[in-house]
């Protein structure tokens, strides 16, 4: 960890919450970083902890890290990066991906307003990254070749504010709270305000995220959760079981690929991506639901979302070599990856009038129990007939 971390801020109480303050001015150094053990987190989170640091190494300077541990499973949050989850620890099976860019970068060292559209790539290492809000997909360039729409948009690159850590002193449960400001003079307004907690001893992530239009007109929506896995729990073979209704090739490269779409290849130099498109079913209440397993099926991430909130389903596959980025995206999302004008053209852009706001609820869990994967994956099949 470095240095010794700092003395630990005082916390405050409310609705049977023990609430710590992370958010700190610049000068503040005794709150940029500290540590919460059990004396400070209670009994109910007995074997949990939680650190907090911010970073000062190259394109890492000033990015703030947020690492909970439940005593099953530990992630670190990024505040800096718009409340994305950088990676996660399931004793020790690492989720998260090997990305070329080794990060988390600071959103200064991130252009999105690069000619090419595609500056977003330059930040891009987490396990989970949230792609909007204003707009996402793929660049969009105006008549005069005139960058319109970056890739991905702009939230993931936009540093959190009123920061603060939550634990529950029922349960136990942890909580990590930021508010993000995706919002400029003559445009979009809009604040999403992202909780992301677990439970002491329970291999489970949860985001429990709400958008809200501030401003005082009409303002258009999108949303990704760009999820992302690699070794070791992805490997040849690995495979995505999941309740699919329709899968449509975003492109020819796809096509080819269309027969494994679900299936994880070899890494391969100069392999090129491919995307499906994904309808899948859900139950009455929404609840859907998507597994990873190892090829060996010992290892899984059941990934469970809501299609009323989160229609759209998008697979990405990268079986570049590993240095490149071997890597597998699942993808919930109020719409795909298309261009903003194609997605439109689709009516599947939300529009949020004056003070509307919209909940996404998410949960990631590990699982390493041959029979507990083995339920899961009835469970899809059950939900597929």
């Amino acid at each position: 960890m470095g240095n010794p971390l700092a003395a630990v801020p005082p916390p405050r109480m409310k609705d049977g919450h023990r609430t710590w303050n992370a958010s700190v001015p610049a000068d503040d150094v005794l709150a940029k970083q500290f540590r919460l053990g059990p004396e400070e987190l209670g009994p109910k989170a007995s074997g949990c902890s939680v650190v907090k640091q911010t970073l000062q190494d190259g394109i890492r300077s000033g990015v703030e890290t947020i690492e909970i541990d439940n005593g099953r499973i530990r992630f670190i949050v990024l505040p800096t990066r718009g409340m994305g989850i950088w990676q996660a620890h399931c004793r020790d099976v690492r989720l998260g991906w090997d990305s070329p860019v080794r990060g988390p970068v600071h959103p200064a060292f991130v252009h999105l307003d690069e000619p090419s559209g595609l500056g977003w790539l330059a930040g891009f290492d987490e396990m989970l990254v949230r792609c909007g809000l204003e707009y996402n997909g793929g660049p969009e360039f105006k008549d005069n070749g005139v960058l319109r729409y970056g890739l991905h948009g702009r939230i993931a690159n936009i540093p959190a504010q009123d920061v603060t850590l939550s634990v529950d002193s029922e349960n136990g449960s942890i909580s990590v709270r930021g508010v993000v400001y995706e919002t400029r003079l003559f445009g979009t307004k809009l604040r999403m305000t992202s909780t992301i907690g677990t439970q002491p001893g329970r291999a489970q992530i949860t985001v429990h995220d709400s958008i809200e239009n501030i401003s005082s007109e009409l303002s258009e929506l999108e949303l990704i959760y760009h999820t992302n896995f690699g070794p070791p729990l992805l490997e040849p073979g690995s495979t995505i079981v999941a309740s699919v209704k329709k899968v449509i090739p975003c492109d020819d490269v796809a096509t080819k690929g269309l027969p494994s779409w679900n299936i994880m290849g070899k890494e391969t130099a100069g392999a090129k991506e491919q995307c499906f498109f994904c309808d899948l079913s859900a139950s009455d209440e929404g609840r859907t639901g998507v597994l990873l397993r190892s090829a060996d099926r010992r290892k899984a991430v059941y990934y469970q979302f809501n299609k009323k909130q989160l229609p759209c389903f998008t697979v990405w596959k990268n079986q570049q070599c590993k240095p490149d980025g071997y890597v597998v995206g699942l993808e919930p999302g109020t719409n795909y990856p298309n261009t903003k004008s194609v997605e439109k053209e689709q009516g599947r852009v939300i529009s949020l009038a004056p003070g509307e706001r919209r909940a996404f609820e998410l949960v990631l869990e590990y699982l390493d129990d041959l029979d507990a994967i083995g339920t899961v994956e009835e469970a899809i099949r059950e939900m597929t007939c």
